[in-house]
């Protein structure tokens, strides 16, 4: 079974992360994870925070001269503004001036859109930095180091996951496009967008959003490719694998909905506009679809098509020109906390997403197949793949 836990604050010392399933003998090094991490920190409308951090990880434990061992393995990726913070978020007691040296720090005027308001009442705390501190997307850092252990998995077993993004600000890529025969064209961009003309609609929209001091969002979308049917179930509501990829999207922060496949828009269409008619390509022996309105899941499992998802992301709650709020300590009107925060950062999480679905995936072949070591994984897989081929 994989599992996975992340840890840490966003100006704290370090993020931490442990990933345990992971079978022995996968070829796993610093540089594998750390391609993933810098990415996730490119992306136009991106703020000051990206200029601090250089994010690299240190690998602890699990991982023996290049090559998984098949024990827990532990990760941390340091935060370089610690340095910054080491006295505003000490986890020992500091006496005096409200526990900073420039005086009081805490926080009592909550952000629309944020966790700040909830948080800080479910967890009765005074002072909303105690919330925002782990609420806040630079958590993700370490999430994106867990999901590059399990994307080199993936690699092993020629499945590719991709990510970019078709929308921002209200501003569109052409539709329909495949994000393997763009692969290039999406990582030169700073959108990570294969559509040039809307990506320079897109930095337009970005800028003129950063002058008014506010904020954007998008839609971002995801592909899996080279599963085979049968990954997930649909015997329970929570082995149904669109269920589990659509729970850790939206766990994301600032995710607000995920669709499979056309998603919502299969809602007015007719059943025969929508459902995919089933061949059976005989040179290949496998079953195939003429179109992929599902996004390559039936039934909460894997039809053998690619998996599409789509994610919509709100815009970042934390405004440079603050919206209404209220002083906790004394009920007053004023206006939102500001924290230093990106303008964009759908880029960023089309990255995250990436890295979640690549768990999510991996978990759920680890739960068919099983395996201790690559070796035996590989051979269960093989076996699984031959088997359909003659049905």
């Amino acid at each position: 079974m994989l599992r996975w836990l992340t840890a840490g604050e966003s100006h704290g010392s370090a993020l931490a992360g442990i990933i345990e399933g992971i079978p022995s003998g996968l070829r796993l090094e610093v540089e594998h994870i750390n391609r993933y991490l810098a990415r996730r920190q490119k992306g136009y409308g991106r703020g000051a925070r990206m200029s601090i951090e250089r994010d690299s990880v240190e690998i602890l434990s699990g991982v023996r001269h290049g090559m998984t061992l098949g024990s827990p393995i532990a990760l941390i990726v340091r935060n370089l503004d610690w340095e910054n913070w080491r006295e505003k978020m000490s986890p020992s007691p500091i006496f005096g001036s409200g526990n900073c040296s420039k005086g009081d720090c805490s926080i009592s005027r909550p952000r629309p859109g944020h966790a700040d308001l909830a948080g800080s009442l479910k967890y009765n705390q005074p002072d909303i930095r105690n919330i925002l501190e782990r609420s806040s997307a630079r958590s993700t850092a370490v999430s994106v180091a867990l999901g590059s252990v399990a994307g080199r998995l993936l690699d092993e077993l020629q499945i590719a996951v991709a990510a970019h993004v078709i929308s921002i600000g209200g501003i569109y890529a052409e539709d329909g496009i495949d994000p393997w025969l763009y692969e290039e064209a999406i990582s030169n961009s700073c959108l990570f967008c294969a559509d040039a003309a809307a990506e320079g609609a897109m930095i337009k929209e970005i800028d003129t959003a950063r002058s008014k001091g506010d904020t954007l969002g998008g839609i971002f979308e995801l592909r899996v490719r080279g599963l085979y049917p049968g990954i997930g179930s649909h015997v329970q509501a929570d082995r149904r694998l669109d269920a589990q990829l659509a729970q850790a999207i939206m766990g994301i922060p600032a995710v607000k909905g995920v669709e499979a496949g056309q998603g919502f828009a299969v809602a007015g269409q007719p059943g025969s506009k929508v459902h995919d008619p089933i061949k059976y390509d005989s040179v290949h022996h496998v079953y195939t679809h003429t179109s992929n309105n599902a996004g390559g899941i039936e039934g909460g499992m894997s039809n053998g098509e690619d998996l599409i998802l789509r994610a919509a992301m709100k815009p970042i709650p934390t405004l440079m020109q603050p919206l209404e709020s209220v002083d906790m300590n004394d009920k007053s009107s004023v206006s939102a906390h500001a924290e230093r925060a990106d303008v964009c950062a759908v880029p960023a999480a089309s990255v995250v997403a990436q890295a979640e679905v690549c768990l999510v995936i991996a978990r759920a072949l680890l739960e068919k197949h099983g395996g201790d070591s690559m070796a035996e994984l590989q051979a269960n897989y093989n076996a699984y793949k031959q088997m359909i081929s003659k049905r």
